[in-house]
């Protein structure tokens, strides 16, 4: 089925009233980045708010911490400890429990590339999450999570996977020539083994859940294809979620988003050239224009 405009009219997303507050709006936790790319968090970062959340932070290698600070305002910065690898460490996980247990959303993996880094943040804090809160699992959360089926099934479908073709073949072990076959296929064979909404992202993304729902949004935008545009859209699901939405609802909208805001930005600037960092300010946009 098309994410078109009958399926977001029957799945509309959460609206916050005059006088909701920030809390109320929903709070976003992003635990990721290294030395290799330390700005890749301020796009996702940007995306969570611009997609509605009210509050975020922001947890990354303690040495870009004070950066990105700088560069997203709004949110506020955990420094973590960080490995000679310029990576997030393997003790950093237990320093998290706590803002875990007061988000909405939490948000694994942009700008990581560590698999053991990422592995142990999530075995430590994926048990943590409680019913009605939503994991994101992004970039190296995915590389990692092979043999994690049961701790993300344990989820119970709150688990959203943002795979590539790439990341699929090392998700599952496929060769990414099949994937590219039938990529309907494989997303709905991971959605079911891992109990999780996958996103598999390609020129046609495919959104599948856990039950076989399959949606899909085709975009012909080649500017989408540039350094950080998958950031943004992780953040603009983590957004989602953390205002409300639920898993399913919250990736189907951020695929459409994302590829229409990707449009908007090569109508603004051309058709390539334009930045990730172009994509979010499109983003309040056009969800003013749905609300309207």
């Amino acid at each position: 089925m098309p994410i078109d405009a009958a399926w977001r009219a029957a799945h509309a997303l959460p609206f916050h009233h005059a006088g909701t507050d920030k809390n109320r709006r929903g709070r976003g936790l992003l635990v990721g980045g290294s030395m290799f790319v330390p700005g890749a968090l301020s796009l996702t970062g940007e995306a969570v708010l611009r997609s509605g959340a009210g509050k975020l932070q922001i947890a990354t290698v303690d040495a870009a911490a004070m950066h990105l600070g700088v560069l997203v305002p709004e949110a506020a910065m955990i420094g973590l400890p960080t490995d000679e690898e310029g990576e997030i460490g393997l003790d950093a996980a237990d320093r998290l429990i706590d803002a875990v247990r007061h988000c909405d959303c939490l948000l694994i993996g942009p700008g990581m590339v560590s698999k053991p880094s990422a592995r142990a943040l999530l075995e430590t804090l994926l048990p943590v999450l409680r019913e009605g809160q939503v994991a994101v699992l992004d970039a190296a959360a995915i590389a990692c999570a092979r043999t994690l089926a049961p701790l993300i099934a344990a989820q119970e479908g709150r688990v959203i996977l943002t795979p590539h073709h790439g990341e699929m073949a090392s998700l599952t072990g496929i060769e990414m020539d099949d994937i590219d076959h039938d990529p309907r296929d494989s997303a709905r064979a991971v959605a079911a083994e891992f109990e999780a909404i996958v996103v598999l992202k390609a020129a046609e993304t495919v959104v599948a859940a856990p039950d076989g729902e399959t949606l899909l949004y085709s975009s012909d935008c080649v500017g989408l294809a540039t350094g950080g545009s998958g950031d943004v859209l992780a953040g603009v699901m983590a957004g989602l979620a953390a205002r409300g939405a639920d898993p399913l609802v919250a990736a189907a909208w951020a695929v459409w988003l994302h590829g229409e805001a990707g449009q908007a930005a090569a109508r603004r600037v051309g058709p390539i050239g334009f930045l990730a960092r172009d994509i979010p300010m499109e983003v309040p946009r056009l969800m003013a224009r749905i609300e309207d």
